[in-house]
């Protein structure tokens, strides 16, 4: 199927017809990660409270959620609430809060009649013990699970993640069930939060800035990096295809060079 398919009028195509051409084209990436941002820009274009971009933020994950399993996307990691984001005020953290409990309630049937796993990176300790109830909950509804893992980042920092590692590797040293001499990159992989998931192969940064604030530092080495000016609560299953479209377009070396 010729790839300009992907360029014609969304309504002159069924999506089953894209996701087709989409996958004829080249490889899908097995990991996708996703720096959702723009929700109080989005929200602030259109004369609204902050809170609205991220209501309709949710619809976003919706459907990116749902495209990323019928493409055949094995891992989904949403970047849903930054260790950071504490700092903002406490009326939008606790709004935030309430959203997370509402969204997980809402659509954990639906993750598990799609065969979805939930997952969650980041030091969840620090939520609300009511955030905490739900999303234990969601994740052992769940855990059996095996058509595509999503993977929320919640009270997430990746430098609080490679000190954790650093921290717990410390401890088995000290114990002496380590020695220094075999640490390896893998090693420091299997104690991340990420431990057992490939590294991303895609990022992708809704809202425009050009910068990863944070964000799977130690995973994304090798990872290819999308920037797009869609807001977050915009960017839905066609923006997806493009992004993965310009994903596949990509020569990935990894440091090497073809002689």
């Amino acid at each position: 199927m010729d790839e300009s398919i992907l360029t014609q009028a969304p309504a002159t195509l069924e999506d089953s017809d894209l996701q087709a051409a989409l996958k004829a084209r080249g490889s899908i990436p097995q990991h996708i990660a996703i720096i959702m941002d723009g929700n109080g820009r989005w929200a602030k274009a259109r004369g609204k409270i902050r809170f609205t971009g991220h209501n309709e933020g949710v619809e976003s994950v919706r459907d990116i959620t749902e495209a990323c399993a019928q493409l055949g996307v094995s891992y989904l990691t949403l970047y849903t609430f930054s260790s950071e984001n504490w700092n903002r005020p406490a009326k939008e953290v606790n709004a935030l809060m309430r959203l997370l409990i509402r969204t997980l309630e809402k659509e954990v049937r639906t993750l598990d009649k799609n065969n979805i796993r939930l997952a969650s990176i980041g030091d969840v300790m620090k939520l609300p013990g009511a955030c905490r109830e739900q999303l234990r909950k969601s994740k052992e509804k769940t855990a059996n699970n095996t058509r595509m893992t999503l993977n929320l980042a919640l009270s997430y920092g990746g430098r609080w993640e490679i000190v954790e590692a650093a921290r717990r590797m410390a401890e088995q040293v000290q114990a002496g069930t380590l020695k220094p001499e075999e640490f390896t990159e893998e090693l420091v992989s299997d104690h991340m939060n990420t431990a057992g998931m490939p590294d991303p192969d895609l990022l992708i940064r809704t809202g425009g800035d050009m910068r990863v604030s944070n964000f799977l530092l130690w995973q994304i080495a090798y990872t290819e990096l999308v920037v797009t000016d869609t807001f977050w609560p915009a960017f839905r299953r066609l923006n997806l295809y493009e992004a993965i479209r310009d994903f596949q377009d990509r020569d990935r070396r990894f440091g090497r060079v073809e002689l």
